[in-house]
């Protein structure tokens, strides 16, 4: 389908579509949802909203309204529904956006999630097409929150790296994508389920151009190296290095547990941002004036090569 006020579909796998209704507002639409990632309902339920809204601010835009996605075992008590849509509540109350209702369906494993309609002014939304050689890019959260889910989930998670990755997971991207918009961005995308390698791969095959990323920079949630190299990762990592092994570059000084760190499949990661290099300061003393800490820029925009994404230690 092809629709002149359509500004954003799916041809370059951007984070979510951009209808433009007038010439001063456009609409951002944005869909996510998936089974439990923590065993604490409440969690879980703020964790998944604040991935749905994700979308949004890594398009630069403000989310609007949502509706709840939900499916539930029927034989499950109710009172944990009650939570995790109480979870996703206060996330909504956190971001302003209204939570209007929603579906929900009789599942064997529960899944949450929102369907988000954000707003943005047509042709200031940023994408993931626009990244341009002699940028700088910046990574707004750290890495690891797959591994240490797994870890949970496996029982040998400490509680509080746990707590450390539900904290880093419910951040918004608010802060974040403020910061993008007061300093400028030529493109950004949210790092969530295929990692940052194949995150920065979408990006870079969108723009035309060549990623490079420096391992020894890129920031990660305490614990995780550790669990790595206990030979803890989730089945989706390991699915994104295989994929990563023909677009990806590897230098030969990067270990097999950095690779599979760069390839974790993250849930509400942070926000990839390609910036120009004489506003990469800039960005970040922004971002720390928001609120959002620990952002580092982890490597930079190269001519297109014959692979997309490069690693150097």
């Amino acid at each position: 389908m092809a629709d002149p006020n359509l500004l954003v579909g799916f041809e370059s796998g951007d984070d979510a579509a951009v209808y433009q209704l007038n010439p001063q507002q456009g609409l951002i639409f944005t869909v996510d949802f998936f089974p439990p990632v923590v065993d604490d309902p409440f969690s879980f339920g703020a964790v998944a909203a604040a991935n749905s809204f994700s979308d949004v601010y890594a398009m630069g835009g403000v989310p609007l309204v949502a509706l709840n996605i939900v499916g539930f075992p029927a034989d499950l008590p109710k009172e944990i529904l009650t939570e995790i849509l109480r979870g996703g509540y206060a996330k909504a109350q956190e971001a302003g956006c209204v939570i209007a209702g929603g579906h929900t369906v009789d599942d064997k494993e529960p899944k949450y999630g929102l369907a988000v309609v954000g707003l943005t002014r047509p042709g200031e939304q940023v994408t993931n097409a626009g990244a341009r050689p002699g940028d700088a890019l910046v990574l707004t959260k750290p890495l690891g929150t797959g591994v240490i889910t797994t870890a949970g989930k496996q029982g040998v998670a400490d509680a509080p790296v746990l707590e450390d990755a539900v904290r880093v997971m419910s951040q918004l991207n608010a802060a974040a994508s403020r910061a993008m918009m007061k300093v400028g961005a030529n493109a950004a995308t949210d790092v969530t389920g295929f990692g940052l390698i194949g995150h920065l791969r979408g990006m870079m095959a969108a723009s035309g151009a060549r990623g490079r990323v420096s391992v020894s920079r890129v920031p990660v949630i305490p614990g995780v190296l550790s669990l790595l190299e206990r030979g803890v990762a989730p089945g989706g990592t390991h699915r994104n290095l295989e994929g990563a092994e023909p677009t990806t570059t590897w230098h030969r000084d990067v270990t097999p547990r950095q690779r599979l760190l760069l390839c974790d499949a993250q849930t509400s990661g942070g926000l990839l941002i390609s910036t120009p290099k004489s506003k990469a300061e800039a960005l970040l003393r922004q971002l720390e004036a928001e609120g959002v800490e620990g952002s580092v820029v982890i490597g930079e925009v190269l001519e297109a090569g014959a692979r997309p994404v490069e690693v150097v230690p």
